[in-house]
């Protein structure tokens, strides 16, 4: 049984881990806070003090991770799995960071004979702890192969992407038009109950035209429109994916100027006290800013 390495327990990676450990996986788990490894623990996993502890021990090492910094250090750094992991060990990277790092890690990682992989996190942390994550995935064609079955056991959508990076960028392009999604929902929802518009029958026509989208279709009406902003995917998470979404998009020449727009928006949600709300609540913000009453379908 291949021995698996898991650094990075929030939200999102503790659930991911936990299905792992459920499932039968031989599983050790670091991170900085003591409370999400002592719960694996629980489950059967073993804590290691270190990432390059955990890299030495494991055949396959999955990281998931907050920030680009963050995982270039882990990944890469002095004391981190790349330094120390044997040859043939595999790493799945599932942070969501700058697309140009994960190139660099991944060239680290066939220079030293160890295979890389992105693979990027689509939906919530729910879905996490359910074990239905959707994952988009850059790799080799062996390094799919052997990592599948895992990917398998946290979650229930898998896409093979292409080689290493494909993943992360599909993530952006795919978060791109959710966070977008997000910002035209809040000016549009505003609009109509500055109209004094009734919500429900202004949903009902929008829901049968082109105009519609998932997160108003689906998402909003369980979260701000049910007034319920705690968080699923953050403001601030969503400015962080905005500024890296920008970035790369200069970074290969391609002019994103609502994508711009939109990060500001979100830039100044999370200075006025909203980042930890969920990214539903941009509608609330920009309704308290322009003194119109929150929308509420009850």
């Amino acid at each position: 049984m291949a021995r698996i390495g898991f650094i990075g327990l929030g939200n999102m990676g503790r659930g991911m881990a936990a299905n792992l450990a459920r499932k039968g996986e031989s599983l050790v788990v670091h991170d900085v806070v003591e409370a999400p490894v002592r719960a694996l623990v629980e489950l059967g996993a073993r804590a290691m003090p270190t990432a390059a502890e955990l890299a030495a021990e494991s055949d396959i090492v999955f990281t998931m991770l907050p920030t680009t910094a963050s995982v270039a250090e882990v990944v890469g750094g002095a004391n981190g799995v790349l330094a120390h992991a044997r040859k043939g060990t595999i790493i799945v990277d599932m942070s969501t960071i700058d697309p140009l790092v994960t190139d660099r890690l991944a060239a680290d990682a066939a220079a030293r004979g160890i295979g890389f992989a992105d693979a990027p996190v689509g939906r919530l942390a729910s879905h996490a702890a359910k074990g239905e994550s959707l994952f988009m995935v850059g790799a080799a064609p062996d390094v799919f192969a052997r990592i599948k079955p895992l990917l398998e056991k946290m979650g229930t959508t898998i896409h093979h992407c292409g080689g290493a990076g494909t993943g992360m960028r599909t993530k952006l392009v795919n978060n791109y038009l959710a966070i977008i999604s997000c910002q035209l929902n809040a000016e549009a929802v505003a609009l109509s109950q500055r109209f004094g518009l009734d919500l429900a029958k202004t949903l009902e026509v929008i829901h049968g035209t082109t105009a519609t989208n998932g997160q108003l279709k689906i998402a909003w009406p369980s979260k701000v429109l049910a007034g319920d902003t705690a968080p699923g995917f953050t403001i601030d998470l969503a400015h962080k994916d905005l500024t890296l979404i920008v970035e790369a998009a200069n970074a290969t020449k391609v002019p994103v100027p609502i994508a711009a727009v939109a990060r500001e928006a979100f830039s100044s949600a999370r200075s006025s006290g909203h980042a930890e709300k969920d990214f539903s609540a941009m509608v609330d913000v920009l309704c308290d800013n322009a003194g119109i009453p929150r929308p509420r379908l009850n």
